[in-house]
């Protein structure tokens, strides 16, 4: 696995580290069918990959009310249980379907403190291959401003290649 942890300072930096762990994460979970285990292994590899993560994981549509995220596979301290729909950066995600970049959580209107060391963050809609809303993926940094277009591209890439596809 590209090595972990290390400051990545250009860009183009960065987007060789997500190539590289793109790559892994589809050579890993080919032909693994099972949801909980692609998130699971998901989480784990990028959390271990990029020095400006904190949380990364999973908030998944409960069925059962529809319009609630519960927390699922993930990688960090102690995640929020349940987050509505609407409310916080994942539930904004989770409502709009749109991916949220944002520099400083605490000027984030909503914004749930799931952990306070927590400064900026970024969160994936997770579509399945039906096209439905199954989850979001939820980066957090204890960095201001740690996300930009760069992760925003590959997170997209990364979750649209595992969870799209008819195969996830």
């Amino acid at each position: 696995m590209a090595e972990a942890f290390n400051e990545i300072t250009l860009p183009a930096e960065k987007a060789e580290r997500y190539a590289a762990v793109s790559a892994e994460i589809a050579s890993v979970l080919e032909g693994e069918p099972n949801l909980v285990a692609r998130m699971a292994t998901v989480s784990s590899m990028l959390a271990n990959s990029f020095a400006h993560y904190f949380w990364t994981g999973f908030y998944v549509v409960d069925e059962a009310k529809g319009d609630e995220l519960v927390v699922g596979p993930y990688q960090g301290t102690l995640g929020c249980m349940r987050i509505a729909f609407g409310r916080g950066v994942c539930g904004t995600a989770a409502a709009t379907g749109r991916t949220q970049v944002v520099a400083d959580v605490h000027a984030f209107p909503g914004h749930i403190a799931c952990d306070g060391r927590s400064a900026s963050e970024i969160v994936v809609p997770v579509v399945g291959a039906d096209g439905r809303l199954i989850a979001v993926f939820d980066v957090d940094s204890d960095r201001p401003a740690a996300f930009d277009g760069v992760d925003q591209e590959w997170l997209e890439r990364i979750l649209a290649r595992t969870f799209s596809s008819r195969a996830a």
